[in-house]
């Protein structure tokens, strides 16, 4: 049915309306943004004018241009942000094994106790017994988990020694490379301040291994099956001091624990600030043989922690076992948003089997990075020298 006359004149009307309110609505925001622009520049125009009247003032002071001297500003503010947020500190030989050892010697309380144990060397078949007796008067505990204490065993030979960090007179001293022999284990005691072992080990020395080489280094440990063992002391005992053609029993009172050089790491750093990124690059590793062998490989574990977040660990390739071992492998890390409180890189070298599958061993550790209290000398070179790979060499350390 077709619309009356009145019918299309009141639509058309109305549609009309609608338009004038839409051309209304749309001048009205035309004009609120060509105010708000003239607004914007005016206020730009006034802050132009004052830079360039102080510019002018300083330089009429110091005839220097004021635009150069904003720039250098700008780029000394940016240098050291990034040094304040990612310096690091400095540390020798036996610096960074101080570092190295916090974490465990954190866990470590008064040491209290005495180790009674015997040894004896048979010439004769060159082998050497060694037997735990028992541990006296450790301290009680107040823990959630139950006391376990057992003893571990470690017969360290002195296979070679390195040069160290020159001193200030320009003199350099040479330190003690020292490699693991044999590892053992006492079985573990449990509830028990003066806990009876009474277990024995044997090993065969070869004709080059002599005694006064040689030491024992046993720590008593109190077991846990979820974290790190705890040490509660160690006696150390070099066997070039002792008469042991017969058992010779012994106690020794336990003494604070400490590291072993076993050998070095040239390790390469390098920043990259844009994308967050650290370059971990392991070039060489020198260690002491203890006996020549065609199928031991060693290879690394590398863990980065940055403001109280672990990152992912990541492993090397195995590489044959020489006295100087070449990786020549970088490893990158995506680090956390900055700035970086704390950063800790963890190196790990393993001894393994090349030809059969075998239980990997510890030879030694590492420990360079940047403490809200402590920086290290090679993190303070690398951030110095952001995007350029710094090499240095660091103790390895047992």
């Amino acid at each position: 049915m077709p619309f009356s006359d009145a019918i299309k004149y009141s639509i058309l009307g109305l549609s009309v309306a609608l338009l004038l309110v839409a051309l209304g609505i749309l001048a009205w925001q035309a004009f609120r943004c060509c105010t708000h622009t003239h607004t914007a520049h005016t206020q730009q125009d006034t802050v132009n004018s004052e830079l360039l009247y102080s510019d002018g003032k300083s330089t009429t002071a110091g005839n220097y241009s004021g635009a150069p001297s904003t720039k250098v500003q700008d780029v000394s503010q940016e240098v050291h942000r990034l040094s304040r947020c990612l310096s690091q500190s400095t540390y020798s030989l036996e610096s960074s094994q101080a570092v190295g050892d916090t974490g465990e010697q954190a866990n470590i309380r008064k040491v209290e106790g005495s180790l009674r144990f015997s040894v004896y060397y048979d010439q004769l078949q060159s082998r050497l017994v060694v037997t735990v007796l028992e541990v006296e008067g450790l301290l009680e505990q107040s823990q959630i988990h139950s006391i376990q204490r057992f003893v571990k065993i470690r017969l360290m030979w002195a296979g070679g020694k390195v040069e160290s960090c020159s001193d200030e007179e320009g003199e350099s001293t040479l330190s003690v490379l020292w490699t693991v022999l044999h590892e053992w284990q006492t079985r573990i005691v449990k509830d028990s301040c003066n806990p009876l072992f009474g277990d024995q080990f044997s090993c065969v020395l070869c004709g080059d291994k002599e005694l006064h080489d040689i030491k024992l280094r046993m720590e008593v440990r109190d077991f846990d099956k979820f974290s790190r063992h705890t040490v509660l002391g160690e006696v150390r005992v070099p066997l070039g001091q002792l008469n042991i053609s017969y058992p010779l029993e012994l106690q020794k009172d336990l003494q604070t624990p400490q590291k072993d050089l076993v050998g070095e790491v040239l390790l390469s750093l390098k920043f990259l600030p844009t994308s967050q990124r650290l370059e971990v690059g392991l070039l060489k590793v020198r260690t002491v043989l203890p006996e020549i062998s065609s199928d031991t490989a060693i290879y690394a574990r590398i863990s980065v922690q940055c403001n109280q977040c672990k990152l992912r660990y990541q492993k090397t390739s195995a590489v044959a076992r020489y006295m100087v071992t070449v990786f020549n492998e970088v490893l990158m890390f995506s680090l956390p948003e900055l700035p970086l409180e704390q950063c800790k890189i963890l190196v790990s070298v393993y001894g393994t089997q090349m030809t059969r599958k075998s239980s990997k061993h510890l030879i030694g550790q590492l420990t360079v990075g940047k403490e809200k209290s402590l920086e290290d000398e090679h993190w303070d070179l690398m951030m110095r020298s952001v995007r350029q790979p710094i090499a240095k060499w660091h103790g390895l350390f047992i």
